[in-house]
């Protein structure tokens, strides 16, 4: 099986950075510990406080399935619905 790459941004609105920013704690821990998970990095912009570059690595996709059904019940803000627009 080939690992699964998803590279992306994530544009929060500046109204939900701050839930944005607390339930990403959580995520990212979550997301570590799920199995399969080889690398889950979300970078905040150094220039522009709204805008997170998103980087993760799967196993296979079976994992990567998983972990997006995890990330459908989160609740991320705004920002969750318009996710990873294309680089």
């Amino acid at each position: 099986m080939r690992k699964v790459t998803l590279e992306g941004v994530i544009i929060v609105p500046q109204a939900e950075l701050g839930v944005f920013q607390e339930a990403l704690v959580l995520h990212k821990q979550q997301t570590l510990a799920e199995p399969g998970c080889i690398t889950f990095n979300v970078i905040q912009d150094q220039t522009d406080s709204c805008r997170y570059t998103v980087y993760e690595e799967f196993v296979d996709r079976a994992a990567f399935d998983q972990h997006q059904r995890h990330v459908g019940e989160l609740r991320l803000g705004e920002a969750d619905r318009q996710r990873r627009a294309p680089l």
